[in-house]
């Protein structure tokens, strides 16, 4: 399997089994999350998605990147509106973004042939 197949199918093996727990507590957070990102309120699922990118990429969590990397192609954002989001993200979170930066480059290119 490629990266992006690999980091799918982690986190749906992963998913099930923290669903599986029933935890309450986790399953408000999971739900939180969900609908933070869906359709409706002020902000399109197209804005959200790119908070959701820059923030995680500030935020150094190369998971939440590439979920949001996955997401924003899905919306239909171009590869040059996702690098500029990026340097922006790398600008503000500064040269410690960097190596997560090139991790981000190299998810959203195998996004290009999934």
């Amino acid at each position: 399997m490629g990266l992006v197949e690999d980091f799918n199918a982690y986190r749906s093996k992963m998913n099930e089994k923290i669903s599986a727990s029933d935890n309450l507590i986790i399953k408000r957070i999971f739900n939180l999350d969900t609908n933070a990102y869906a359709e409706g309120g002020h902000l399109d699922v197209k804005s959200k998605e790119l908070i959701g990118l820059t923030c995680s990429l500030v935020l150094r969590c190369d998971d939440c990147v590439k979920y949001h990397l996955g997401k924003c192609k899905e919306v239909g954002f171009s590869t040059a509106e996702v690098h500029e989001a990026m340097g922006v993200a790398t600008l503000i979170g500064g040269t410690i973004v960097i190596p997560h930066l090139r991790r981000a480059f190299e998810y959203w290119e195998e996004l290009q042939y999934v």
